[in-house]
C-alpha cells in the first residue's frame, strides 16, 4: 500500500512539473516558404537529395536525423521546429524529398533557421 502511495504521489509530482513546463512564445515572423523537404545528414554530409535519395532520407529521419524545408531561391535551409515536445518530423513524413508549400512562424537564433510548422501541403 506504502508503494503504491509513493508511486502515485511521485506520478502526480511529474504531471505537474509537465503541466507547468510552458513555452513561452518567442514571436517569430509568420510567413509561407516553399521548398524541398531533405534529410539534413544526407543533404549537408553526402549532397545527396531528390526522388532518388526518398528511401534513403525516409530511413534517416526514422533513425532520428531532423528533417528541414531547403528553399533552392534563397538557398537556405529552414528546420522544422515543435514547440509542444511532438516530433517535428511528423508534418514532414509524407513529403520527404518532395516540394512544399510551408506556413508557420520563422524562427531564427545563432544562425540556424527554422520553422514552428502550422500547414504543410505539396506544392507545385
Amino acid at each position: 500500500m506504502r508503494i503504491q502511495a509513493i508511486a502515485a504521489i511521485a506520478a502526480l509530482s511529474i504531471a505537474t512539473v509537465v503541466a507547468q513546463h510552458n513555452h513561452d512564445d518567442h514571436g517569430g515572423k509568420s510567413a509561407e516558404i516553399t521548398g524541398q523537404v531533405i534529410d539534413i545528414a544526407c543533404f549537408v554530409g553526402h549532397n545527396s537529395s531528390g526522388a532518388k535519395h526518398a528511401k534513403c532520407a525516409e530511413a534517416c529521419a526514422r533513425a532520428g536525423n531532423p528533417l528541414a524545408i531547403y528553399d533552392e531561391s534563397t538557398k537556405s535551409i529552414y528546420l522544422s521546429i515543435s514547440n509542444d515536445h511532438s516530433n517535428p518530423n511528423t508534418k514532414l513524413m509524407p513529403f520527404i524529398e518532395k516540394k512544399v508549400k510551408v506556413t508557420g512562424k520563422l524562427l531564427e537564433k545563432a544562425g540556424v533557421k527554422g520553422i514552428a510548422i502550422e500547414k504543410v501541403a505539396a506544392a507545385e
